[in-house]
């Protein structure tokens, strides 16, 4: 028997206007969503993951990751009611067992998510990506944030070159900077103003990537047990983008860190989110090798591409271009679904606005309905041509 992974799709629940309908019409079978609507740190109980779940079953597809419980600023600084925070988390997790919902993606990203700084660069085709611009972030840093520390930290040169770019722009241009980081984009636990943000980057203040990874450590020393009973999958979301930015550390960036996790907290109730675009941000990430060593603890898979250049530049490109490898980490994920014996659920990640789409209002950038189609089709015709491949050794 050849297993396939498990089609799934993102939805942000009842106000997301790509429908349950229209993701059930991509032929995806499962639905990566979670309770939004709860305030970070507080516990998820079990009517509401039952209300939701019977929304999701009503339509005729099952919740197969939640995606995400969010992990509280306070855990990973391990301040104020730390503490309390991780048995809500630890009861959170128990309630989505107990309704049937084993799979839990998170991250440990510092104050912000993912972040981009223009949801809508144009592509030559007229489709439009989201884009990771360094000097828009550097400019960000430097002359809106105001970071005393930014000064020393990037090369003088850099400085003039930016300062120069960031004179060049509109008092429009700049407030669309400062937009896109703050205030948050899908799937993000929250968004800031400039002073909120300033004020939490305090609270980071002594917290290296040394003691962040160890702060991690601790959260899954304390959590992943609560999970081995429970039978919850944990899977950790790489950074996005897997580098520091602002100053606060970044721990699930590349290879080695990944293997740090895995190692410290050997559980395979501990596992990872494979992203092959945040991972794939990195040159020195070889994606193929990395499914190859950590395929028995990935528990989900986010595929999409991203295209890079020297500057430090991305955008996100098609699904089967830009530097992913994508035949030949889906090929690694299929030899693992073998040796397992299951399939791994995934989901096409970060689609382009494109077709009708371009003339609907976005109110998730990245998560368009035809974009992610057109990446799961393609993404399918991979994994069958693949299968069939292998039936033909």
């Amino acid at each position: 028997m050849s297993f396939r992974m498990e089609q799934t799709m993102r939805w942000y629940g009842p106000k997301d206007p790509v429908s349950l309908r229209d993701i059930r019409q991509a032929g995806a079978t499962g639905i990566v969503t979670a309770l939004h609507h709860i305030p970070n740190g507080e516990v998820w109980s079990r009517e509401e993951i039952q209300i939701r779940k019977k929304t999701i079953e009503d339509a005729g597809l099952t919740w197969s990751v939640v995606e995400s419980v969010p992990v509280h600023e306070q855990i990973k600084t391990r301040t104020g009611d730390f503490l309390q925070l991780i048995e809500n988390y630890k009861q959170t997790l128990r309630n989505l067992a107990a309704e049937g919902v084993y799979t839990v993606c998170y991250n440990f990203m510092p104050i912000l998510d993912w972040t981009r700084t223009n949801l809508e660069y144009e592509l030559p085709n007229g489709a439009k990506a989201l884009l990771y611009e360094k000097k828009a972030v550097v400019a960000f840093d430097l002359f809106i944030l105001e970071r005393k520390e930014a000064f020393s930290e990037y090369s003088q040169q850099e400085i003039e070159e930016t300062r120069a770019y960031y004179d060049r722009l509109s008092q429009d241009a700049k407030q669309l900077i400062l937009d896109n980081i703050l205030k948050g984009l899908p799937g993000s636990e929250i968004g800031y103003t400039l002073d909120e943000f300033k004020a939490m980057l305090q609270t980071y203040s002594g917290i290296d990537a040394t003691i962040l990874a160890e702060h991690l450590r601790m959260f899954l020393d304390a959590v992943t047990p609560v999970a081995e009973e429970a039978g919850v999958y944990l899977c950790i979301h790489p950074d996005d983008p897997p580098f520091s930015l602002y100053g606060l550390p970044r721990v699930v960036s590349t290879a080695a860190d990944a293997r740090r996790i895995l190692t410290q907290t050997p559980s395979p109730h501990n596992g990872l989110t494979f992203c092959t675009g945040s991972y794939g941000v990195r040159a020195d990430n070889d994606l193929p090798a990395m499914v190859r060593e950590f395929g028995d603890r990935i528990h989900f898979i986010h595929l999409r591409s991203t295209k890079r250049d020297a500057e430090g530049n991305f955008y996100e490109d098609n699904h089967l271009e830009g530097n992913v490898p994508m035949v030949e980490v889906i090929d690694e994920i299929l030899t693992w679904q073998e040796k397992r014996g299951k399939s791994i659920p995934m989901r096409p990640d970060h689609g382009h606005q494109m077709l009708d789409d371009l003339n609907k209002k976005v109110s998730n950038p990245g998560y368009t309905g035809i974009g992610r189609l057109k990446g799961l089709a393609e993404i399918r015709g991979v994994e069958e041509a693949l299968v069939w491949m292998k039936k033909r050794k």
